[in-house]
């Protein structure tokens, strides 16, 4: 069976519509799909049709923003109920900070002589398809950035101005990670640690969060994200197993034009996890 948990469509920062992700999820194999958008569950509807049509199982999905000790976390929310007061008014909550983060990142690039950029990422998010009620994100500032002629490539957007700790780096307050898990939970949910290599932590640091994490009600970490090394993806194996946590994987997909993500095409989960659409959320 292909498992595919985590990707991205319009709704948020990807290129295709849920609809069409769907079809090329579809096309690619996948048996079970999660559409994970960045705070918002906007395309849910539009995807779990489509999805249920081609006869791909389908749950519902979100990749939720956390703060922990200064380091911005994704949390995966799975199988919860989409219409459930506490994640609605949570996403509502998070979208208004976005809205606000996407503003100051236009000042801040106007001070650079680079004017115009919050209505040159709306046009740009737009032009993808995107939802017009959801904020720009950096992928769409970074196009319309190459696109005005600033910068060569979106490469360039980040290392220069959009990056870790450059200009365009707004730093929102998003909740913790206690508070993100007890979201989930209240909506019916699953918690999900997604990709725990990318945030930098040290190997102590890691175990610190995954305590924590098991303390608040976080039932797995994204064991697989795309192709990863396969001692990475080892080692992560090893932690679910240590603290019993569900075993997750995902392509972490954005667009077609990115070829280091292709839709179900990921490193083998090790053996001795237990995958997480074991979970009760999973069997409705």
């Amino acid at each position: 069976m292909i498992v595919d948990l985590h990707m991205h469509s319009t709704a948020s920062d990807g290129s295709l519509s849920p609809e069409v992700l769907m079809q090329r999820v579809h096309a690619a194999g996948v048996d079970l799909v999660a559409l994970t958008d960045h705070d918002c569950i906007d395309g849910q509807v539009e995807a779990a049709t489509t999805a249920r049509a081609l006869g791909v199982r389908w749950v519902s999905g979100v990749e939720m923003s956390a703060q922990w000790f200064g380091h911005t976390l994704h949390i995966l929310g799975y199988g919860f109920d989409l219409d459930a007061p506490a994640m609605v008014d949570a996403l509502a909550a998070v979208r208004e900070g976005r809205w606000s983060r996407a503003h100051q990142i236009s000042e801040r690039l106007a001070g650079k002589r680079m004017p115009g950029a919050f209505d040159g990422a709306v046009a740009v998010q737009q032009a993808a398809g995107g939802d017009a009620s959801q904020p720009p994100g950096r992928p769409h500032f970074a196009e319309w950035m190459v696109q005005a002629g600033h910068v060569r490539d979106h490469g360039e957007a980040f290392r220069k101005w959009l990056g870790a700790g450059k200009l365009g780096d707004i730093r929102q307050h998003w909740p913790t990670v206690a508070e993100v898990v007890s979201q989930i939970r209240a909506a019916g949910g699953v918690a999900v640690i997604a990709h725990p290599w990318h945030y930098g932590l040290t190997r102590s640091k890691l175990r610190a969060l995954l305590r924590e994490f098991a303390t608040a009600g976080g039932r797995g970490i994204e064991v697989v994200n795309g192709k990863q090394p396969v001692d990475q993806v080892a080692y992560l194996g090893k932690l679910s197993v240590e603290f019993g946590f569900l075993a997750s994987c995902g392509s972490d997909f954005h667009s077609p034009d990115s070829p280091w993500t292709s839709l179900g095409n990921m490193t083998a989960l090790p053996a001795d996890c237990d995958p997480v659409w074991e979970d009760r959320v999973f069997c409705g």
